[in-house]
């Protein structure tokens, strides 16, 4: 088992914990990932491409978490967001990372006497892991370190060099589900869940969960956060709400999309679809920002929040909601479903990569497009309270099993497999 006072973890994304760097579920998985690593006492360092404000290097929980920002000359150039000039920052990371990584990181922490583990996220790090494997050879320091290259989707697979890429790392993804689109590609990953932050288990305030519902002022409360992506399935989230509002049940939704073009027509189904959309685009801090927003539009069937939502307002958005709309077709893994289990939240969720997810036991499991399904589901939930509180228990206690430090436990086993394929030598 890898120890932590003799081994470093350096995690390589393409998004990362700024603002600017997020735009789904990779930012938050590398941004809590990297923290449960150092808070177990690993020394860990976080590669992204990072907000062009903000200093190129900066620590963490007393030393043991560092965040480095990667390409942020070019990011000056592109201040939308991180996808913002992506193919220029991918061929930035390719050029100046290696290099750097290994005479300024890699080789300092092996000269200390510690193993490194290096672990690459999605296909704009899929050419850096061959180039690093390849400058560590030249180095003579590939037998102490493992590299490892992970999926959290299938964006750009036709991108990867898979033979390269299988031969100078051990692939890893995120669900069962991922790894038998993998097979298609000819490769065979190991498999390793995403997870929540432990502090995600807290009891959400029930004061707050008042508070929200009283501004809502609907039977039916539904939530629902994510891309903008015909993935995601919004279409079949707006059909529901106007069918809930033509059978007489009082719903409205807040939502809180991306900046995806997809978005127009979200917003152009819902108008066609008879319902009232109200943006919502000052900043919201906290739950009495977001009550006074919410009543100051009483006559919306769809809130759209257009500004940053805080992490921390997100558990009480999950426990208020009737229901947490995650009923996407595709989803590698299913972060926000987990998130609003572990909230005490009631999650509708795909029938994909969502592996924690016991159908009518922890979570309402969403077979079809079909807006009906949601339909029958909200409305037994809104008539039948001592249902959704058997599910929110049930949700919870899956959560556990989630936490980061819980795959951290099985991703440092996984290791154990890593290093005897790698040929790792400990000094």
């Amino acid at each position: 088992m890898l120890e932590p006072e003799q081994t470093t973890f350096i995690i390589l994304s393409f998004e990362g914990p700024d603002v600017y760097s997020q735009a789904g579920g990779l930012g938050v998985r590398v941004k809590e990932l990297s923290r449960a690593l150092a808070e177990r006492g690993f020394e860990t360092h976080l590669f992204f491409v990072g907000d062009p404000t903000l200093p190129a290097h900066e620590s963490a929980l007393d030393g043991r978490l560092w965040l480095h920002r990667w390409s942020q000359w070019i990011s000056r150039y592109h201040p939308v967001g991180v996808y913002d000039g992506e193919d220029d920052k991918v061929a930035d990371l390719n050029r100046s990372l290696p290099d750097a990584l290994v005479k300024d990181f890699i080789r300092p922490a092996i000269e200390r006497g510690n193993t490194v583990v290096v672990l690459g996220e999605e296909w704009h790090i899929a050419q850096a892991m061959s180039l690093i494997s390849d400058a560590l050879y030249f180095a003579g320091l590939r037998d102490r370190c493992l590299l490892l290259w992970n999926a959290n989707n299938h964006f750009s697979f036709n991108r990867i060099n898979w033979g390269q890429l299988g031969y100078v790392a051990t692939l890893m993804t995120v669900s069962r589900y991922m790894k038998h689109i993998m097979w298609r590609w000819g490769v065979n990953p190991i498999v390793v869940p995403n997870g929540i932050p432990g502090s995600m288990m807290a009891r959400v305030s029930q004061a707050q969960v008042r508070a929200v519902r009283a501004a809502v002022g609907a039977s039916a409360f539904l939530f629902k956060i994510g891309r903008f992506s015909p993935d995601k399935r919004w279409h079949q989230a707006i059909a529901a709400v106007a069918q809930l509002k033509e059978r007489g049940v009082g719903t409205r939704l807040l939502m809180r999309g991306g900046l995806e073009p997809f978005g127009g027509e979200v917003l152009d189904f819902a108008r066609q679809r008879g319902l009232s959309v109200v943006p919502l685009s000052t900043r919201i801090e906290d739950v009495t920002g977001l009550a006074t927003a919410l009543k100051e539009n009483p006559d919306a069937d769809i809130w759209n929040v257009t500004a940053f939502l805080p992490d921390d307002l997100l558990p009480v958005l999950y426990a208020s909601a009737t229901a947490t709309l995650a009923n996407s077709g595709h989803e590698p893994f299913g972060l926000v479903g987990l998130e609003a289990m572990a909230s005490g939240g009631v999650a509708f969720v795909g029938a994909t990569g969502e592996e924690y997810a016991q159908p009518f036991k922890n979570a309402i499991v969403i077979e079809t497009e079909d807006a009906a399904e949601i339909v029958a589901y909200v409305t037994n939930l809104a008539g039948r309270p001592e249902v959704a509180r058997n599910l929110r228990i049930a949700a919870q206690r899956t959560a556990r099993d989630y936490t980061w430090q819980r795959v951290i436990d099985i991703l440092l086993q996984r290791l154990e497999f890593v290093a005897l394929k790698q040929g790792l030598k400990t000094p």
